[in-house]
């Protein structure tokens, strides 16, 4: 659910998801005296997440990945698969790593460490609402790293085929939205407009079947592992 328009103007709507009180109690303490944010709700369990967001319809949902009950991964691809779902940060610990791979894959739209600055998740959260995901390239090469062989070759293939049904021009688009180059930077070595850029990209997230610009990033990445 990426906020547009006059929506950008009212106050992000923030939904805490995690099975340690402490941790819940923490997060609400520390964001809600964020200017331009405010916390609508925070459960226990990713089997009480979809209740909550159709109850409280947050804008960003902070989500642990490992919970007694649901865990996060599965409890973002529930809530991603649903129209006008909101947008999911990801909570670690770092030695999750490669459950944050699957939960990046699931849907979300980026993931931070639960020892991240206060400043940090705020401008995380900020970003996720205006549609920019909180993702880093050098992160994600350490995930990959930790990942089978057999499974880096099986993800190269399968993100090549998706490449290959792209135009030249889009491929060069989804290789550097891959190396973690922000639109303004593509559209300068492309020699295009960023609006441009943002068509392009919008245009192969439909052509892919993906869901948001952190999944594009991923399989432009994988289809150009050694």
């Amino acid at each position: 659910m990426i906020r547009v328009g006059a929506d950008s103007s009212a106050p992000i709507r923030v939904l805490i998801v995690d099975d340690d009180a402490l941790v819940r109690a923490g997060l609400t303490l520390m964001l809600k005296g964020a200017p331009g944010l405010h916390i609508v709700g925070a459960v226990a369990d990713g089997s009480e997440v979809e209740p909550a967001v159709a109850e409280h319809q947050p804008d960003v949902v902070l989500m642990d990945i490992r919970m007694n009950g649901l865990d996060g991964i599965e409890a973002t691809r529930r809530l991603r698969a649903r129209a006008g779902a909101p947008e999911v940060v990801v909570l670690t610990t770092f030695d999750a790593d490669e459950l944050v791979f699957r939960a990046l894959r699931a849907g979300a739209s980026g993931f931070l460490l639960k020892d991240t600055p206060p400043e940090g998740i705020v401008d995380a959260v900020r970003k996720v609402a205006a549609g920019e995901p909180t993702l880093s390239p050098s992160v994600t090469r350490t995930l990959i790293a930790h990942l089978m062989p057999e499974e880096e070759n099986r993800r190269r293939d399968d993100a090549r085929e998706v490449l290959a049904r792209l135009s030249e021009r889009e491929r060069e688009v989804a290789l550097a939205v891959g190396r973690g180059k922000p639109n303004a930077v593509i559209a300068g070595e492309l020699h295009m407009s960023v609006g441009t850029v943002k068509g392009y990209i919008s245009r192969i997230l439909t052509k892919a079947g993906l869901d948001n610009r952190v999944q594009l990033a991923l399989i432009a990445h994988d289809a150009e592992l050694d």
